[in-house]
C-alpha cells in the first residue's frame, strides 16, 4: 500500500473507532450495536482489493481489540476482520468502479451476517459462550439491519474518498491505469516522438532525393569538347 493510502485508512480507522464506542456503544440498541468500523473496512476493500482490505481490516480490528472497554480475547476480532476485508476485497471489479450502489449494500448485509457468525464461531472456540445466552439470530438480524441503515451514509462516502487515492502518482489527475497498461502520458510522448523521428525522416529523405535528382541532371547534361590550339576569330 502507498503511503496516502495509509495514512487514509488509518484516519477513517480510528475515526469510525472512537465514534462507535463513544457514541454507538452507550445507545443501548436490542441485540447488536451499528458497526461503523466494519463499513470502513467494506467500503476500502472494494476499492483497494483483497489484499489491502485484508490489512485494513486486521488492523481495525486489532484496535478495536486493544480499545477499552474491550472484554474479550486479543486477536478475536482482528481474524474476523481480516477475513471479511479479504472476502470483501474479493468482489472489487478490475475496473475499480461498481455499476450500481445495490453491490455494496449487499456487501454490507453480508458482511454483517459473516462477522457476526464469525465472532461467535471464534468465542466458542475460545470458551466464551456470551453469544448463546443472548441469542445468536437475534444478533445477526439486529446488525444486518443496522449496518445496513448505516451503510447509505456511510460506504458511498467511505469509497469516494479512497479513489481519490487511485490516481498515478506522476500525473496526479485522479484515473488509474486499467488492465497494467502504460499511463496516457507515456504513450503520448511516446507517439509523438516517434512521429518526430518519422517527419524527420521524411525531410531528410526528401532532401537526399532533391540532392540526387541534381546530380543525375548535371550529369546527364553533355559537356561541349574543348580544343587545344585554337583560337576564337
Amino acid at each position: 500500500m502507498r503511503l496516502n493510502r495509509i495514512l487514509l485508512s488509518t484516519a477513517l480507522v480510528v475515526v469510525a473507532l472512537v465514534v462507535q464506542v463513544s457514541v454507538f456503544a452507550r445507545l443501548h440498541l436490542p441485540g447488536a450495536v451499528p458497526d461503523l468500523l466494519l463499513l470502513v473496512v467494506v467500503g476500502l476493500a472494494l476499492v483497494y482489493g483483497h489484499t489491502a482490505g485484508a490489512l485494513i481490516g486486521f488492523g481495525a480490528g486489532l484496535l478495536a481489540d486493544l480499545a477499552p472497554p474491550a472484554d474479550h480475547a486479543t486477536g478475536r476480532y482482528a481474524l474476523v476482520l481480516c477475513l471479511i476485508g479479504y472476502l470483501i476485497g474479493l468482489a472489487r471489479p478490475e475496473s475499480g468502479q461498481l455499476r450500481s450502489a445495490t453491490a455494496p449494500m449487499l456487501a454490507v448485509v453480508g458482511a454483517a451476517i459473516a462477522s457476526t457468525l464469525l465472532y461467535a464461531g471464534v468465542g466458542s472456540l475460545v470458551g466464551d459462550t456470551a453469544a448463546r445466552h443472548v441469542g445468536l439470530t437475534g444478533l445477526v438480524a439486529t446488525a444486518a439491519l443496522y449496518d445496513l441503515l448505516l451503510a447509505p451514509f456511510t460506504v458511498p462516502l467511505i469509497m469516494a474518498v479512497a479513489r481519490r487515492t487511485l490516481g498515478d502518482p506522476l500525473t496526479g489527475d485522479g484515473t488509474a491505469v486499467a488492465g497494467g497498461g502504460e499511463p496516457a502520458y507515456r504513450r503520448n510522448t511516446g507517439g509523438s516522438f516517434r512521429l518526430g523521428r518519422i517527419s524527420r525522416k521524411g525531410r531528410l529523405g526528401g532532401r537526399t532525393s532533391r540532392i540526387g535528382s541534381q546530380r543525375t541532371s548535371l550529369l546527364a547534361k553533355p559537356r561541349k569538347p574543348k580544343l587545344k590550339g585554337v583560337k576564337r576569330l
